[in-house]
């Protein structure tokens, strides 16, 4: 059940319909406690409902994981503390293992001792399984850390982890950020409903306008690399990295407003990443949510920067190859987390070198170029990510740096997103500086109870449904 579908349209208002009908005179006269368990019930069945849409005999493992991460959180006092806690991280560790990254590791041990393998195993990928399996992981480690405390009833415990607004792309959503919102009476109001509304449709007109038109161009270059010149494969580059912003952002921006209009809160995921000076500072913007779990999760405990300098480089390494192998079972995921790792290390020495001698950070025409540097090494960098092989995404950067000739091809919507993602990106930064901030993201909102702000929005729907891309194109981040 796509965001995109009508399918989902039809089954969201029913939810919402369903969830408002909770705040009538009906339920009001119920125990707050009763109304909203009656609330967690239906967005718990809801969920299910949504996840169950794609395959429902993958909903028994959520919920394995569910009840695995809800009985080792109530037992992470006394002497079971340390079985509960290594049971908690463990099975859902090698659950996403096995349907993940079996076949990939057994291929590579026998690719690497030359070892004939008669087959591999036929193995369904469950939609979406990184990102709860990451949510679950984040309840019983912050549990056992005493950051939480271990939530008494299943039913909230089971509807963190399910919420269908961010299930199946993110944002990855902590346990300390959600569940206590579960403890706080929410519910459908006009306000959250103007605003969701209105994240929605900017998300939606990211994906099906931007995202999905970009991806014909992207995808035709990407079946014959060798038959385009070295400028239309770097558009080509410029244009997946705008796609792929605009296709995952574009999710999250969604998930952020279904979230809104049934009344809670996601966090935001993404903050304006192409206007960064740096890989350091791209990687604070881009998929904020993964990194701030990579960080808490896997960085901190590998002993962060507190184990010598050497350590400090080996643990950002590390992290950011692991973040590339969470993306897929492939090299060219392990490839491109690994070139962002060591980017990482580079800024770091190079940040370290420049304060040591006070080299300062330059005027506005240097702020520009680094700017579009790092925009171009996100750029490049995603050829790696999006290539079905190490040496095909070698072979495209090669031909973009040898100059390869070929046929030269402008993409009238290559060209389009890429003026517009600078024109917002320039709007964002004029509108923090005159209010004296920094840039921080924006949802271009309007006051939807005046005529002139209903008709705006309105109008940029009809533009929506009428540049949208009619094939049919599910988001790409529902195969992590």
């Amino acid at each position: 059940m796509l965001f995109n579908s009508l399918t989902f349209v039809i089954f969201f208002t029913l939810v919402c319909a369903l969830a408002a009908l909770t705040n009538t005179a009906p339920f009001r006269g119920m125990e707050r406690e009763k109304r909203m368990r009656v609330r967690h019930l239906l967005l718990l069945l809801a969920s299910y409902v949504f996840y169950g849409w794609w395959n429902w005999k993958c909903c028994a493992l959520m919920l394995g994981l569910t009840l695995t991460a809800h009985v080792c959180a109530l037992h992470m006092d006394g002497k079971r503390r340390r079985l509960a806690l290594g049971v908690g991280v463990v099975l859902p560790l090698l659950i996403l293992g096995v349907f993940k990254y079996f076949n990939f590791f057994v291929d590579s041990f026998c690719a690497l001792f030359g070892i004939a393998r008669a087959g591999s195993l036929s193995i369904l990928l469950p939609v979406g399984i990184s990102f709860y399996t990451f949510q679950s992981l984040s309840y019983t480690i912050d549990v056992s850390r005493g950051k939480l405390a271990p939530e008494r009833d299943f039913v909230r415990t089971a509807l963190y982890i399910a919420f269908f607004p961010q299930l199946v792309a993110g944002p990855i959503v902590k346990a300390g950020d959600f569940i206590p919102q579960l403890h706080e009476e929410r519910t459908v109001t006009t306000e959250g409903l103007a605003l969701g509304v209105q994240y929605f449709a900017f998300g939606l007109f990211k994906k099906i306008v931007l995202a999905d038109n970009l991806g014909v161009f992207v995808d035709a270059v990407h079946a014959a690399p060798d038959a385009y010149s070295a400028g239309t494969l770097l558009l080509m580059a410029y244009a997946y990295a705008i796609q792929i912003y605009c296709d995952f952002s574009g999710y999250s921006d969604m998930a952020v407003g279904c979230a809104r209009i049934l009344g809670y809160d996601l966090p935001r995921n993404f903050n304006l990443p192409y206007l960064s000076q740096n890989v350091s500072e791209f990687w604070k913007r881009w998929h904020i949510s993964l990194g701030s779990w990579l960080q808490d999760y896997l960085y901190i405990p590998l002993g962060g920067n507190r184990r010598g300098e050497a350590r400090t480089y080996l643990n950002l390494f590390l992290t950011m190859t692991v973040g590339g192998l969470w993306h897929g079972a492939a090299w060219t995921f392990v490839a491109w987390g690994a070139l962002h790792g060591a980017a990482l290390c580079l800024h770091k020495l190079w940040t370290k070198w420049r304060r040591a001698r006070g080299v300062g950070s330059g005027g506005p025409v240097l702020t520009g170029l680094n700017v579009l540097l790092t925009f171009t090494w996100v750029s490049l960098c995603l050829v790696v990510f999006r290539a079905d092989s190490i040496g095909k995404a070698f072979r495209i950067l090669a031909n973009i740096f040898t100059l390869h000739p070929g046929v030269s091809f402008v993409s009238f919507w290559a060209v389009t997103a890429l003026v517009l993602t600078a024109l917002c990106s320039a709007a964002a930064v004029l509108r923090s500086s005159k209010n004296g901030t920094r840039p921080d993201g924006w949802y271009p909102t309007v006051d939807l109870t005046r005529f002139g702000g209903l008709t705006l929005f309105f109008a940029f729907v009809g533009l929506t449904l009428a540049l949208a891309y009619t094939g049919q194109s599910p988001f790409i981040y529902f195969q992590f």
